[in-house]
């Protein structure tokens, strides 16, 4: 009877989860969210309008000014506003964070997520390897700062307590990375790094998301063209697929079964700062 009782107890969690959970609120100018880097770089905003791709704008540093502003293709919408640096070259490879973080000098790897600047870095032995633009949790729902570690990996994980809004769908969490499980709570949900749209504004119920642009492909592209109609830019090869980079720098590919599967001495994940003002809409 104790067994039904938490059965049912957890299956009522999982709904209201589902249906009432705060949803991201959507943020039309990027240009009001402040970073620390943006003092290095002069920018201007640029409201975009249907027919705007980043190809189309920028050219061969279109992947870097998306970077910039933190976000998809998926999200560069007319009628959204962006950050366009004045000179695109200083944008060129754009990364905020520390290339050397001595406290990680003995960790042959070792994830650092800095909430302030919205970036994530992977380090080996304190040198990094690569960075990448993040979502964060939104406001009551943001992962606390702290010290954890990789503990397991899915590389086609999804969500059994959030649907995709727009198609109904189990949330894709594709190549996953858990850092954590909060026991401190009765349904105990866990956080994870994984791939997942990235809007420019925090938009996620806890986890941490990176570019998969190949799930986006593969789950949005129907909904995304009844939605937009002429104004639809199909996603097109390379896909950003930051998420995929960094689990199979973080998991031996070599012993990777593909699915969900415990991690022994991953990572250490560091989060620090606190996500950026996002305005009110």
């Amino acid at each position: 009877m104790a067994t039904l009782l938490r059965t049912i107890l957890l299956l009522s969690i999982f709904l209201m989860s589902a249906t009432t959970a705060p949803a991201a609120q959507k943020v039309k100018s990027l240009c009001e969210i402040s970073y620390p880097s943006d003092s290095r770089i002069p920018w201007s905003c640029r409201k975009l309008t249907s027919k705007d791709t980043p190809q189309g704008l920028f050219g061969a540093l279109w992947r870097d000014v998306l970077r910039f502003n933190r976000m998809d293709r998926r999200h560069f919408l007319g009628g959204v506003s962006i950050k366009v640096p004045k000179n695109l070259a200083q944008v060129k490879n754009f990364n905020p964070m520390p290339l050397t973080y001595p406290a990680a000098a003995k960790e042959p790897k070792f994830i650092l997520v800095d909430q302030t600047e919205m970036f994530l870095g992977a380090y080996e032995y304190g040198n990094l390897r690569f960075s990448s633009p993040i979502a964060l949790g939104i406001e009551g729902m943001m992962v606390p700062n702290g010290t954890f570690r990789v503990d397991a990996a899915d590389r086609h994980h999804q969500s059994n307590l959030y649907p995709v809004e727009e198609i109904g769908r189990p949330y894709p969490m594709h190549y996953g990375l858990r850092f954590w499980v909060d026991k401190s709570k009765d349904e105990e949900p866990s956080y994870w790094i994984h791939g997942r749209d990235l809007p420019g504004y925090p938009a996620s119920h806890g986890c941490i998301g990176l570019y998969d642009e190949e799930m986006q492909y593969d789950y949005y592209r129907k909904h995304d063209r009844k939605v937009n109609g002429k104004n639809y830019h199909e996603l097109t090869r390379p896909f950003l697929e930051d998420a995929k980079a960094l689990y199979v720098w973080a998991v031996d590919q070599r012993s990777d079964p593909g699915k969900f599967h415990k991690v022994k001495n991953g990572p250490l994940v560091v989060i620090t700062g606190r996500p950026p003002h996002t305005p009110k809409k």
